[in-house]
């Protein structure tokens, strides 16, 4: 009697584990709009590395970088190989810098050579690190 009990109470602890044909679903999305994101990442993720390349490349950003003794060299070979949030941050600071310096100013405000050196900090900080 009791190994029929025990059988009848494993049992019926069990059947609640097992999973049921009717309760799984397919996948959420199809496949085509995981494919889609995917390629929406990457492209997103490729417009941060040309953006902060595109800053590292201003004259500005060069003089500030040779009065530090940073190697822009170094720093844009260090763009490859950022983090998603890393490179999320200084795609973010390479955006501020690249529209404070595309209003055609002759001098560079102080705001933006704070944020430029942040911004080669930050990439130093990441190259250091690896």
């Amino acid at each position: 009697m009791r190994t029929s009990v025990s059988m009848l109470l494993v049992l019926l602890l069990l059947v609640p584990a097992v999973p049921r044909a009717q309760t799984q679903t397919a996948h959420a999305a199809p496949q085509a709009a995981l494919d889609a994101a995917l390629r929406q990442h990457s492209a997103d993720a490729a417009g941060d590395r040309d953006v902060v390349l595109r800053v590292l490349e201003r004259a500005e950003v060069k003089t500030v970088a040779g009065r530090m003794g940073v190697d822009l060299r170094r720093a844009e070979g260090a763009i490859a190989t950022l983090s998603e949030q890393d490179l999320t941050q200084v795609a973010a600071q390479a955006r501020q810098v690249d529209q404070a310096l595309a209003g055609g100013a002759s001098t560079v405000v102080i705001s933006t050579t704070t944020i430029i050196i942040a911004l080669l900090v930050i990439i130093l900080l990441v190259v250091a690190i690896d």
